[in-house]
């Protein structure tokens, strides 16, 4: 990865996108950012297995569930997926499930679950994915009870967008900046959704460009991995056959693969759907040839985005790494100790019910696209020593930072 494999961004836009990103104000109840689930101190997401989003208190594994009717009513369905690297110009799926990718099916340059409602002059795929959040009810819009913008997102999603543009247009630092980030606004009435998604992907693209690993310096040359990490490499792209999906420069397939991760938690379910479980790729695409099937995810500073896997499955590399060689026994004897979940009583009995249903784990065995392998103890430390460094060094950090202040005067997690 250099420079020039990403797309082009706007300072003054990275520069606004950075308050919204971690101002509230884009949230139903105003208690929840973007940041909140995406943090600057946690690897550029939240440290748990799944989520504990709107109506929850606090930050990472740190974070409670809330008390009262405020109270979260399920975790998130998935695992915070990490945000390095998502300006390369060669993205083109994303979320576990690609419901979102690059396509003119509807004749606005993106296959979404807002299909022809998406708004109109989103430049790219970052500034369209920052979009969907805001309306999800358990992420940021919040109950239906509590909020005109949870309201008007059942209704239709750009009701709710529209709102949120008005309360963003209506902070006049807010206001000030997105005209100086969009010249061919004149007046503070003609922001839009289409600006504020543009701004946040301005910022996720500028301050998460990870290429400056061990790894990445061992490439170019400048640098010599340790022996074991060598060893981790040559297995990697080797015997251990990693590569076979996580391959080219940001080290994914961008493909859909079946791993028989543990199901934990909710799942991402559909309306019509009588249990707790997650189909992956089927949702969006109605094949049953895609059930069970998630995105292969980038691997640039893996060992700082834990747990892993689309649920968060695993605490640890080593305990990912087990799972890809034999998926079926892993799952057979999968424990919850090996999720990070922060406890919350009234949902403990949906937690882990999943491995309760015989079939549907029958099914999950069944769906596996991968071949098991047979590594040493020695094999598998290897392995994890070269995964470590894909840890960047500086742009660990991020470029611009997290803001102490936002405009709004909000709490900033």
């Amino acid at each position: 990865m250099e420079e020039k494999h990403f797309l082009p961004y706007n300072a003054k836009g990275a520069e606004v996108g950075r308050l919204l990103f971690y101002d509230p104000i884009l949230s139903g109840n105003r208690n929840i950012s973007c940041g909140t689930c995406h943090h600057h101190d946690l690897g550029t997401g939240d440290g748990l297995s799944l989520g504990i989003g709107e109506g929850g208190t606090g930050l990472g594994p740190e974070r409670v569930s809330g008390t009262g009717r405020h109270a979260v009513e399920r975790r998130i369905p998935r695992n915070a997926p990490p945000l390095w690297n998502l300006g390369a110009k060669e993205l083109r799926v994303f979320f576990h499930d690609g419901r979102l990718s690059k396509s003119n099916i509807f004749g606005n340059d993106f296959n979404s679950p807002a299909d022809k409602a998406l708004p109109d002059n989103i430049p790219n795929i970052m500034a369209a994915q920052a979009l969907f959040p805001m309306t999800a009810e358990a992420e940021m819009a919040g109950d239906l009870e509590d909020n005109e913008i949870a309201r008007a997102a059942r209704r239709r999603p750009q009701e709710a967008w529209a709102l949120l543009a008005k309360r963003v247009r209506s902070i006049p630092e807010y206001a000030a900046m997105l005209r100086a980030a969009n010249l061919e606004i004149e007046d503070a009435s003609e922001i839009e959704i289409h600006h504020i998604a543009s701004a946040l992907g301005d910022f996720i693209n500028s301050e998460w460009r990870s290429h400056d690993s061990p790894y990445d310096r061992h490439l170019r040359g400048e640098a010599q991995l340790a022996e074991q990490e060598l060893r981790g490499l040559d297995l990697f792209f080797g015997e251990a056959n990693c590569s076979s999906c996580h391959r080219g420069r940001l080290l994914t397939d961008q493909k859909f693969h079946a791993l028989a991760l543990p199901p934990i938690g909710p799942g991402r379910t559909r309306a019509f759907d009588a249990m707790v479980r997650d189909r992956g790729r089927l949702n969006e695409t109605n094949r049953i040839e895609d059930a069970y099937r998630f995105r292969t995810p980038m691997l640039r500073n893996v060992a700082l985005t834990a747990p892993y896997g689309h649920n968060g499955a695993y605490r640890t590399l080593e305990g990912i790494i087990r799972h890809h060689l034999d998926p079926a026994e892993a799952l057979a004897n999968w424990t919850p100790e090996r999720a990070l979940l922060p406890d919350i009583p009234w949902l403990a009995s949906v937690d882990f019910i999943g491995q309760k249903d015989a079939r549907e784990m029958a099914r999950l065995a069944k769906a596996i696209d991968i071949e098991s392998k047979n590594l040493t103890d020695s094999e598998i430390a290897d392995l994890v020593a070269f995964l470590q460094t894909l840890t960047g060094g500086d742009s660990t950090k991020g470029r611009l930072g997290r803001p102490e202040t936002v405009p709004s005067g909000l709490k900033v997690d």
